[in-house]
């Protein structure tokens, strides 16, 4: 009999990880292949580059909101009640695409769906503290959810090029969206989820979450956050504009230089799930972001040429941040309190995807509309989340506070 109950428990805890990766690829397919949509949208609505970039920004905001405004629902109702609620208003929402055709109700569905994505995705971040027994397998697990988070990416943007190619609309890629959306709610309604651990010192509410922007370690990884999706969206939002025009011998390259870096960042998190199960996090955190320093202040410093092979390889090496940041933030804190500081570091998250590339392309619109200077802002970012690393390698800031709470918590 209790070799039965371990083998469903087991079953069952298999079924909850892969639930938890195919989210994340599923809502990556939208957000990430943004970048082709507007370069649609923009010809077909005759706008301006400003006016197009809402595509982008409105869900970055409305995803940050999301995550601080109603990240504590995965605390207060659990997280499987709360991740079916965005994935239900994410997938109803992902069907009425083809109900419209102008830009305001297209922009008007990308806000709501990034609403939708800050909610079940805290959800989804807290719950993979629960179903983790240590730090270590937490930091892990969330390295392969961000490995799938790449392959959507990848998936998405391909599945816009093969539509528009084959003369489909676009907007065919949200009804994709919206029947794995379906498909994963009705498994998520039979699957048995672990217990939400509830907080008994105070209550669950958007309060409490607002008490943890006082909080150093949950401001320092937030922070952190902000500098690492500032550094990676100046790839994939205006990489292409820098590498355009490149002519020399590396023009094959430079013309799959996006797909290069997708394919790198997602490969190089499921990589990361293996090095850090072995390896101690804060040397990889100040190892690989000394490499993306490294590529971009060459970058901008000896010229395009470089350019061309480095900011595609930076993937490689961006690919253990993010999810070492989220896990790390999210593990200096109770599990009865991951949903709320999941949506405080998803709330810098996005902010940095919004903010970062609006200043780069500020600066660059400043010095001529040339977008190296826009890459010496990201270079900037880079050398800060640099120095932020090597502080946490030599100090070990965490290192007493998820020690205690590995005895506590796992």
């Amino acid at each position: 009999m209790k070799d039965t109950t371990a083998i469903t428990g087991k079953r069952n805890l298999t079924t909850i990880k892969w639930l938890t990766y195919l989210m994340f690829m599923m809502f990556a397919m939208t957000t990430d292949a943004v970048g082709e949509i507007i370069r649609v949208v923009m010809k077909q609505f005759e706008l301006s580059m400003t006016s197009a970039g809402l595509l982008h920004y409105g869900p970055m905001v409305a995803i940050a909101l999301g995550g601080i405004l109603l990240g504590f629902l995965a605390d207060k109702l659990g997280r499987k009640k709360t991740i079916i609620i965005g994935l239900l208003l994410f997938a109803v929402n992902s069907l009425l695409f083809i109900a419209g055709n102008s830009f305001g109700f297209f922009l008007t569905l990308l806000i709501i769906s990034g609403l939708a994505i800050g909610i079940f995705k805290t959800a989804a971040l807290a719950l993979i503290g629960d179903i983790s027994t240590s730090n270590t397998e937490h930091t892990s697990t969330m390295n392969m959810v961000e490995g799938f988070f790449g392959v959507g990416a990848i998936a998405g943007t391909f599945l816009v090029s093969y539509l528009l190619n084959q003369n489909v609309e676009w907007k065919y890629l949200y009804v994709v969206a919206a029947i794995m959306g379906f498909i994963l709610i009705g498994i998520s309604m039979l699957v048995k989820y672990p217990p939400t651990k509830q907080s008994k010192e105070e209550p669950v509410n958007l309060r409490r979450t607002l008490k943890m922007l006082k909080d150093p370690y949950a401001l320092g990884f937030s922070f952190a956050a902000f500098l690492y999706v500032a550094v990676e969206s100046a790839i994939y939002v205006w990489m292409p504009t820098l590498l355009e025009g490149y002519g020399g011998g590396l023009l094959v390259l430079a013309t799959y230089s996006l797909s290069v870096f997708f394919f790198l960042r997602a490969g190089g998190r499921f990589l990361g799930a293996f090095i850090l199960r072995r390896f101690n996090w804060s040397g990889a955190m100040a190892l690989f972001s000394g490499a993306i320093f490294i590529c971009f202040i060459l970058s901008i410093t000896v010229g395009i040429h470089l350019a061309v092979l480095l900011l595609p390889l930076s993937g490689l090496f961006m690919s253990v941040i993010y999810p070492t940041i989220n896990s790390k933030g999210i593990s200096c804190f109770p599990k009865s309190s991951h949903g709320a500081v999941a949506g405080v570091i998803l709330f810098f998250t996005a902010a940095g995807a919004a903010v970062g590339p609006l200043i780069m392309g500020a600066v660059s619109d400043a010095y001529g509309k040339n977008p190296l200077a826009g890459f010496t802002v990201a270079t900037i970012f880079a050398g800060l989340l640099f120095a932020g690393a090597l502080i946490n390698l030599i100090y070990s800031p965490t290192t007493a506070r998820l020690k205690k709470l590995e005895e506590t918590e796992y």
